[in-house]
């Protein structure tokens, strides 16, 4: 055989450093696939919220505590459940009152997780928590409106409103305890209360007649006050004025008397001065520019009218 057919296979052999480089490069991504795993299984607990740590679906710890945790990797996983107050809308409902007249009402709710273990046990998340929540807010609240009727509840001057809501949070936060769903209802509230459209005008039409008697009821109520007062007055009105015609006759009796008696005293001093005052006085009343008085020229009453003072 020639040289030339030989094959060298030392010199083809890899040499010592390009083994090392990739041993090097076999580390360093075992080094990088290692960090990713790490991190990946490095969770963050904020604020407001529960982490729930479960192991091939049991709980195996729950953290409430803000910050940094890891869990075991490709068997452990994380869930998060609010620790904050949230709002649940309640969809409306149609209820009965107790004077058997149907009404739409329309809540909402504000709730949160007391005990995210006792949660997950027997609601799963937080889906199912809101709608067992929203069974018993309807039955409570039905039940609750079921004993009072329409004009209780939407007139208010009467209505139980305030305490109405009161009492509905604490009948369904006692259930929610009894049935250990780990969940609080912090407030319920009654946001509308409607009535069904082919009731609307009925209700309208009795309301608008309720008022308008109501207001008849105040129109009579003051024309009777009012022919009360106008009596009292016409008769405080007379009897100020007998009181005072009364006191006018005396006024005026008393000076008719004084004045007789001034006359009966002038009489008296000056029989003849007081004769001729009352002659002249009398001309006052005889005599205009058209009156025709026939006396005898002696008649002293004619002697007087023509100026003959003897």
């Amino acid at each position: 055989m020639s040289d030339q057919n030989i094959i060298d296979l030392e010199g083809r052999k890899p040499t010592y450093e390009w083994r090392k480089m990739v041993r090097g490069g076999i580390v360093a991504v075992l080094l990088i696939v290692l960090l990713g795993v790490g991190l990946a299984n490095v969770f963050v607990v904020k604020e407001g919220e529960y982490k729930v740590v479960r192991q091939f679906g049991e709980v195996v710890d729950i953290i409430d505590e803000p910050g940094l945790n890891f869990k075991v990797p490709f068997v452990q996983t994380v869930t998060t459940v609010p620790k904050y107050q949230m709002l649940y809308d309640e969809a409306g409902a149609e209820i009965n009152t107790k004077d058997k007249k149907r009404m739409l009402i329309d809540n909402y709710v504000v709730w949160r997780v007391e005990d995210p273990r006792m949660m997950i046990d027997s609601l799963a998340n937080i889906i199912n928590a809101e709608t067992k929540m929203s069974e018993f807010v309807f039955s409570v609240v039905r039940t609750e409106l079921g004993q009072l009727n329409y004009d209780e509840i939407v007139n208010d001057e009467k209505s139980s409103r305030g305490s109405l809501n009161d009492r509905v949070t604490e009948r369904v936060n006692e259930l929610l305890a009894k049935d250990g769903y780990g969940i609080v209802v912090t407030d319920v509230r009654m946001r509308q209360t409607d009535l069904p459209p082919e009731n609307e005008q009925s209700v309208y039409t009795r309301m608008i007649s309720e008022r308008e008697s109501t207001a008849q009821d105040y129109l009579s109520k003051g024309d009777a006050d009012k022919n009360i007062i106008i009596a009292k007055t016409d008769k405080e009105v007379r009897e100020i004025l007998a009181k005072a015609e009364a006191d006018a006759d005396v006024i005026r009796g008393a000076g008719e008397g004084e004045a007789a008696k001034i006359y009966n005293d002038s009489f008296s001093k000056d029989p003849e001065f007081y004769e001729l005052y009352r002659t002249l006085e009398s001309y006052k009343k005889t005599i205009n520019g058209e009156t025709v008085i026939v006396l005898p020229s002696s008649s002293p009453y004619a002697q007087l009218l023509m100026g003959n003072m003897e």
